[in-house]
């Protein structure tokens, strides 16, 4: 979605404050130049205290402070956190799951699919687009919050899991039970009235497909959602979601629980969350793949609706950082940046997952510092906003490759998001731009130079021509362990490995072996063998590889499997097609997208972290390249390109001039072309 500006902002409860305080807020944000709040999507239990009883005092405070002061709104339905007399009239709303019966207190422990929770949640949704509809200032929804199905196990959804496998299956109880495997253990089903409770499975084909079933009841809800929304929003009022991603603490990889592409099907624009350490341990990584994934969701511009002004233990910003942090969201697409939240809160859950202003609702050096960000916003967003992105090399994502290593793990320390991470963390620090693909973005493959598949589990047989054709075409191939190993069932094909795609890696492999005391040896990358060692440096797992028409690239460095490639390298058709066997050693991973960059011509610029480039065009045809500063210490970078100014300096620049970035802190040039 194209705006008219950037929009710059924070959430807003006016009913968790203290006290009075909603015009010196108003004040205060506008000020900071402030132009949008969230509301209203957390309190479902104060618009509504008792059933069919409505008190909107506090929605409507906000929304005529947030008018006089020349804030725009959007606006949040509340069907997140569930009020208490709905559970004590219904306590089965509560939703069963692998773990058991929920009870009462945490947000999002709801089984979204209970008749009575939807029937009471589009009254409340009904009823709070009533109210808003006057204000001309709400720009826009926001459905739910960061919305799952919360493991929903109960009666009504494993009801509607049987309905769906008999659509899936047509009715035929014998093609499923061989396409699972069920007759193991003797969990075959005869008769659709004996399915089992889901939740005591140990067939992995049954129990992800559950899982696929239950991130479709997300993509179902939200569309239920998104309906009746869109029987009251205005034209020009835009939908949204807040999505966010795996969770280690911050924000991490893809979302297992939501198909987030199926999900943003019917919202005008998608919206995300992202946090990430700060301080010390802020290097943009997250910001960045979680860019490149909200890019890849609508193929277009998004909404960061959530980050982190002060955020939780840790997470304090050095003097700069919070507006490096908001740059960096804006170098990768995003057209806001939107703190949660503006106020602390003063009990609860979250009291220290700290906003813009502190617990004594003062002006701060973070207050201070959004200050600045929001007339940077006002005085440049002309030229920076509906970036538009086009990197040289993709990553493809998949939920149920990630669910596949879920059910069969590499490693209890080690998952799909630790592959996607070890891929994706390496193109970042080279300054490679990365973009991300579904497996159904087959028809963009050919667009990027190297396309890159980190432990493809499950893929389909036409997922699986699409890499072969890709790579016949011309184009460039990377893909690790765990590739083409079952179809999209989670059932292991029974031919060679990686299934189907034999011939155009030049390899096979038939075991596997956990990393134990393995190295890499006979390097045959020069940069490679001058520089790294040969001792310990792989590590969980490690197929042990035939090559046949393939180059070897690196063997096992080991007494018993010294004679297996660990990585290969196949020209296969007028492109190549390499493959990594083992985890290892990021510093090796780097020297080898290196040497497969220069063999599919993707320019690559001198600077590596901590110097950190983004480039797009803006919406004057120009383009845009920004240069993040990750560090302590002031670095020299040289331009290279057109003439062009910096941005926010005002002054012309040059090829081959040097420009110094200090320490958390950037620059901006604008091509004069």
């Amino acid at each position: 979605m194209k705006t008219e500006k950037l929009l710059f902002g924070a959430a807003y409860y006016d009913e968790y404050l203290p006290y009075d305080r909603i015009e010196t807020d108003m004040e205060m944000m506008q000020k900071a130049n402030i132009n949008v709040i969230r509301i209203a999507e957390s309190t479902w239990s104060t618009w509504e205290p008792q059933e069919g009883v409505f008190d909107f005092t506090h929605l409507h405070r906000m929304l005529k402070a947030s008018e006089a002061h020349g804030i725009q709104v959007i606006v949040g339905t509340p069907t997140y956190a569930i009020p208490t007399w709905l559970v004590a009239k219904y306590p089965d709303i509560l939703a069963l799951t692998h773990d058991g019966n929920g009870i009462y207190g945490h947000r999002q422990n709801m089984d979204i699919t209970h008749p009575m929770y939807l029937k009471h949640a589009e009254i409340i949704i009904r009823k709070l687009m009533e109210e808003v509809q006057p204000y001309k200032h709400v720009i826009g929804f926001q459905l739910d919050n960061e919305t799952k199905s919360y493991d929903t196990c109960s009666t009504y959804a494993q009801a509607k899991f049987v309905e769906y496998l008999k659509e899936l299956f047509h009715n035929d109880l014998d093609a499923l039970n061989h396409e699972f495997g069920l007759d193991y253990w003797s969990n075959r089903i005869n008769a659709w009235e004996d399915f089992p409770d889901v939740r005591g499975t140990i067939n992995g084909s049954l129990g992800s497909e559950y899982q696929k079933f239950q991130r479709k009841l997300v993509t179902d809800f939200l569309a239920w959602q998104c309906n009746i929304v869109k029987e009251y929003a205005r034209p020009d009022q835009f939908i949204t979601q807040n999505f966010d991603y795996s969770w280690r603490g911050y924000s991490y990889g893809l979302q297992s629980e939501v198909n987030q592409w199926e999900a943003a099907k019917p919202l005008t624009v998608a919206g995300f969350d992202v946090y990430h350490p700060s301080a010390q341990d802020l290097t943009g990584a997250e910001i960045s793949l979680g860019g490149a994934i909200a890019r890849s969701i609508k193929k277009d511009n998004y909404l960061i609706l959530e980050t982190e002004a002060q955020g939780n233990h840790g997470w304090l910003p050095y003097p700069g950082q919070l507006r490096l942090q908001a740059f960096s969201h804006i170098a990768s697409g995003s057209n806001s940046v939107m703190y949660w939240h503006w106020h602390s809160i003063h009990n609860a859950i979250e009291s220290y997952w700290k906003g813009v202003l502190s617990h004594n609702l003062k002006e701060n050096a973070t207050y201070r510092e959004a200050c600045q960000i929001g007339k940077d916003f006002a005085a440049y967003g002309s030229h920076l906003k509906n970036l538009q992105k086009k990197a040289p090399a993709a990553m493809l994502l998949s939920n149920e490759a990630l669910t596949g290593l879920q059910w069969f793990s590499i490693h209890e320390n080690f998952d799909y998001n630790d592959v996607v991470r070890w891929l994706y963390d390496a193109l970042y620090q080279l300054n490679i731009e990365c973009d991300i693909l579904s497996e159904h973005d087959t028809d963009l493959f050919s667009q990027y130079k190297l396309l890159i598949t980190p432990a493809l589990y499950s893929a389909s047989d036409s997922l699986i021509e699409s890499l072969r054709s890709y790579v016949e075409n011309g184009g460039h191939l990377l893909s690790t362990f765990k590739t083409a190993v079952s179809d999209s069932m989670l059932k292991i094909y029974s031919d060679d490995q990686p299934h189907g795609l034999t011939e155009c890696f030049g390899m096979t492999y038939d075991q596997f072996t956990d990393a134990v005391h393995v190295g890499l040896k006979d390097f045959a990358i020069p940069q490679i063998a001058k520089t790294a060692t040969t001792e310990n440096t792989v590590h969980y797992w490690m197929e042990l590889l035939h090559p046949s028409t393939a180059k070897v690239l690196a063997f096992y460095n080991h007494r018993q499997w010294g004679s297996y490639a660990a990585i290969t390298h196949n020209n296969y058709g007028n492109g190549t097609a390499t493959y990594l066997g083992c985890y290892f050693e990021q510093d090796i991973l780097k020297e080898l997208l290196l040497f497969l960059c220069e063999e599919a011509a993707v320019e690559l610029p001198k600077e590596q972290f901590p110097i950190i480039i983004k480039k797009g065009i803006n919406d004057f045809g120009k383009e845009i390249t920004y240069y993040f500063n990750y560090s302590d210490d002031a670095r020299t970078v040289t331009y290279h390109g057109g003439d062009a100014k910096l941005l926010m300096q005002d002054r012309s620049i040059k090829d081959g001039e040097k420009i110094t970035v200090n320490g958390w802190d950037f620059m901006i040039l604008e091509s004069c072309q």
